[in-house]
């Protein structure tokens, strides 16, 4: 398996990625913002991508994502064809693109939203910290992106201020800071963030019920 930094000679990827994408949000009931292999391709050709390939077959895939004039980086559309799940490939994949987007954007901020535990664990270990989502981009464009969400109701009703995704930033400046007073790293609390998820579909079901 090699995991490497997508240029455009794997352009002939670009259509059953977009495929694999698509079909992992039905199964998920989440709504991805759909991208086109045009789109990826764009991706590709800057450099802003990784691609897991075993031998010349599409194993997965993470590009990144560029807001408020590169101050905010996201690495999105992580994914793993079906055949090679669970076997800890995902996380390989975001090591990369996470380095990736450090040496390509030193002074940026790295963020993500996601409702997914393993997404936050593997976001947790690189040095991501919760935040709200008014300390992520204001960029429209961003939010923009969640409207194939079916949850995208809830975060226009909060005003962008909070969803069910889980807000996720890391600072480099801030973590440069940690590192001077040396602070020892807490584990990832996954049952502190199943209730956070839990709690969050309490109150906005409740609220979408009392509506109707």
């Amino acid at each position: 398996m090699k995991i490497l930094i997508a240029n455009k000679s794997h352009a002939s990827c670009a259509e059953i990625i977009c495929n694999t994408i698509e079909e992992s949000a039905k199964v998920r009931g989440t709504g991805i913002a759909r991208r086109t292999p045009e789109y990826i391709i764009n991706k590709m050709e800057k450099g802003n991508a990784v691609i897991a390939l075993d031998g010349e077959k599409f194993a997965g895939f993470c590009y990144i994502e560029t807001w408020s004039h590169d101050k905010y980086v996201a690495n999105s559309g992580l994914i793993v064809h079906p055949d090679f799940r669970n076997q800890g490939l995902a996380k390989e994949i975001k090591n990369v693109i996470f380095e990736h987007s450090r040496t390509k954007y030193p002074e940026a901020k790295i963020f993500g939203i996601t409702t997914g535990l393993a997404v936050m664990k593997i976001n947790y270990d690189l040095g991501y910290q919760p935040v709200t989502f008014s300390e992520l981009t204001d960029d429209e464009s961003f939010w923009k992106g969640c409207q194939t969400c079916k949850n995208y109701d809830v975060l226009t009703r909060t005003d962008h201020k909070m969803c069910l995704c889980t807000g996720m930033l890391y600072d480099p400046a801030k973590k440069r800071e940690t590192k001077k007073v040396e602070k020892p790293k807490s584990k990832f609390n996954e049952k502190a963030f199943q209730r956070l998820k839990h709690i969050k579909q309490t109150l906005f079901y409740k609220k979408e019920k009392a509506e109707k």
